[in-house]
């Protein structure tokens, strides 16, 4: 039994939108930035800065491994 070999890999979809490609510290950075100001910020929005900022490390993380 022969295994097929891959043919090169195919090309992203231009209408999809590829994530930017950053280093993975500088993301780690900018998202805890969005924590800077959050003293200052009503206590209502402290959720969602929250929300992105784990989405944001999260993705970071997921970068760092790949």
């Amino acid at each position: 039994m022969t295994v097929p070999t891959p043919g090169p890999p195919r090309p992203a979809d231009p209408r999809v939108p590829q994530p930017v490609a950053r280093e993975p510290r500088a993301a780690v950075d900018e998202a805890m930035a969005g924590l800077d100001t959050l003293a200052d910020r009503p206590l209502a929005e402290h959720v969602e800065a929250y929300e992105r900022v784990h989405a944001a490390l999260s993705d970071a993380l997921a970068a760092g491994s790949a």
